[in-house]
């Protein structure tokens, strides 16, 4: 049976209005797809007695927490921005493995989404965890921020009572609720972009300085490919550094990989075909831009077996 999008908004609305039953209650919302249509469905809901929150990270793209927390609220959603890049700086720092940044970072989002909805009075958080988080944090495949009670942590331990409306559907189905709440394009098309943000694309330690560098060179491959259609496409800053030449001189630098793929479900994936000039154009961008930068290079790997992001 074909999925009814506007049936589920029906659904959902009223099961979480019963679940709230007239309660404060907070949405998180990192800007992606997922997280932005849980928050306008919650609002559509409860109204006045949602809050939108926004956790400044320290780990988004260039002017992202300005941009969501704009767009929220021009929509009438109340919204608060939560700085909190010092504490997730600080719970990453020294660490390497991707599964031990990926629960760090877990640990410290649940901690300041515990201390807000302490803060606010609220009963409930409500997210837009979708089945692909739980199908690849349940199958180790990665561990993903926000899945708990499916692999046996219990919210109440960040003292959360936990909601999530989207969690039976994947990609395609949430971008049509998106449409069925009548967002704009812009929203519910949007590129995924991951809860962890920019930390997902950092090979190794995770600091100020990689995510400043990164951010540079991710504003400019989305701003080059905005032409070229792809399910996701973003830059990546390798931990290993290469040798090159600034000035006559020799400079060991960065590494910058450039990936985009094709995808319905983000369960597997393709690379994008993208024409040699185009690529030709992000390089000489990034190395000019960003002198720190000695190579880029880019993703041939589909999924499987490669995953999408790279931590």
């Amino acid at each position: 049976m074909a999925f009814n999008a506007r049936k589920f908004v029906g659904e959902k609305t009223e099961e979480v209005r019963e679940q709230i039953g007239g309660k404060t209650a907070l949405c998180a919302t990192s800007g992606g797809v997922d997280s932005m249509v849980c928050a306008f469905l919650a609002h559509r809901a409860l109204g006045k007695n949602l809050i939108a929150v926004f956790i400044d990270d320290g780990l988004m793209r260039e002017g992202e927490p300005q941009k969501v927390t704009s767009l929220l609220r021009s929509r009438g959603i109340r919204t608060v921005l939560v700085r909190a890049a010092d504490d997730f700086f600080r719970a990453l720092k020294g660490k390497e493995d991707p599964e031990d940044m990926r629960k760090a970072f877990r640990d410290t989002f649940y901690k300041t989404i515990g201390k807000t909805v302490r803060k606010y009075k609220a009963k409930f958080l409500i997210q837009g965890t979708i089945a692909a988080d739980v199908v690849e944090t349940k199958g180790k495949i990665k561990s993903q921020h926000n899945v708990l009670a499916q692999i046996g942590i219990n919210p109440r331990k960040y003292g959360l009572n936990v909601i999530e409306p989207l969690v039976t559907l994947f990609k395609p189905d949430v971008r049509k609720v998106g449409k069925a709440l009548r967002l704009p394009s812009s929203i519910h098309q949007r590129m995924p972009f991951p809860g962890p943000g920019l930390a997902t694309r950092v090979v190794g330690e995770v600091t100020p300085a990689k995510v400043r560098l990164l951010r540079k060179a991710t504003a400019i491959v989305e701003r080059e490919m905005r032409k070229i259609s792809a399910f996701q496409t973003f830059a990546v800053l390798l931990n290993d550094r290469a040798t090159g030449i600034r000035k006559g001189k020799r400079a060991f630098g960065n590494i910058i990989v450039v990936r985009s793929v094709q995808s319905k479900n983000a369960m597997t994936a393709s690379p994008t075909r993208v024409p040699y000039a185009v690529l030709e154009k992000i390089q000489k961008k990034i190395t000019t831009q960003i002198p720190e930068v000695t190579k880029v290079l880019y993703d041939l790997s589909p999924k499987p077996p490669s995953t999408i992001e790279y931590i």
